[in-house]
């Protein structure tokens, strides 16, 4: 029997998620944001209306589930999330987890490791916020996040894929993961699963990062999942080169392999951005975009409506449910 996914506001059946996106974020702070008192970002009440109304219009195209994999380091706020499910009556997956070397909280874990390896550390951690809650909330996280950058995977980040898939193999929690530019997923699928981590628990994110085809089917072939989660995010890569890519792997018969989303962000702690530049952004980097306009341009390209709703739903499920790719 499949394994019940724990959400903000409490559990939830594979069976019982339907449509799902698979990454995106109600908030993010980058760390340091705290430190910009002359630009703190939107108010408690400003965000409530903003995520509000993202939920109304991914619910409009039939959205039930969201997975949020903002890891604990870049302002994860779950109580907040807790409040937008309760109040919408939406499900939302919050995740574990930390983040790459050159954006997330380095210095914390680089000052601690002076005195031993953080391994073990940030692998109780993942546990205790997987079975028992994050801080004081009783709030489950459902899934680990990990990521990596450019170039190579850093001791640091190493250490925190490492603990992942401790945490992973003594939990039976799945991992999702952040890749720059469609790199170093097949290199972090080797490392967790030489640490023990079934393949098929582990989503590759940001996939679509690349239209590398020999890139994404060797992730295939080694059994994991793949993110095609930044659609609209036309300022790191067109959307024509995502959708190509896509359609590349539908035709290749690896429907089963593909979970989607757009990774965007609702509302920002402090101003990392111009906002003109951010409104500029969210035109096409918005949750609705994958429906308005990227189902339209599948199609055009041959994609059935099957195969899509298996993007949305099947696969998600089968992710959740433990279930091997196109099982």
């Amino acid at each position: 029997m499949a394994q019940e996914i724990a959400t903000v506001t409490g559990t939830l059946r594979p069976e019982d998620m339907g449509r799902t996106l698979m990454h995106e974020h109600l908030l993010v702070g980058y760390p340091g944001w705290e430190s910009d008192t002359v630009n703190p970002g939107p108010s408690r009440d400003e965000m409530r209306a903003v995520c509000g109304d993202r939920i109304a219009e991914i619910r409009d195209h039939g959205v039930t589930t969201m997975l949020d994999p903002c890891p604990a380091d870049l302002g994860r706020d779950v109580e907040f999330m807790a409040e937008m499910a309760a109040r919408t009556g939406f499900q939302i997956i919050c995740a574990t987890g930390l983040y790459k070397q050159s954006e997330g909280g380095a210095p914390y874990w680089h000052f601690r490791s002076n005195f031993g390896s953080v391994i073990e550390p940030m692998a109780e951690l993942f546990e205790k916020e997987l079975t028992e809650g994050i801080g004081e909330t009783g709030i489950r996280a459902g899934i680990i996040k990990v990521a990596t950058g450019t170039r190579e995977i850093t001791p640091y980040e190493r250490d925190i894929l490492t603990a992942a898939a401790k945490a992973s193999v003594a939990t039976g929690a799945p991992i999702t993961t952040h890749t720059d530019q469609g790199t170093l997923g097949d290199a972090q699928q080797q490392l967790l699963s030489e640490n023990g981590v079934p393949p098929h628990r582990i989503i590759v994110g940001h996939s679509c990062g690349t239209a590398d085809h020999d890139y994404h089917m060797k992730i295939v072939r080694g059994g994991s999942y793949l993110g095609f989660d930044r659609f609209g995010l036309e300022m790191l890569q067109p959307d024509s080169e995502r959708i190509r890519a896509l359609l590349a792997l539908l035709r290749a018969g690896a429907t089963g392999h593909v979970v989607v989303s757009h990774d965007s962000v609702w509302c920002w702690r402090g101003q990392p951005f111009p906002k003109e530049i951010y409104a500029q952004v969210a035109e096409l980097w918005n949750p609705s975009h994958f429906f308005e306009r990227v189902i339209p341009a599948l199609q055009e390209g041959g994609a059935s409506e099957e195969q899509i709703e298996r993007l949305l739903v099947a696969n998600p499920r089968a992710f959740f449910a433990g279930e091997k790719p196109g099982a």
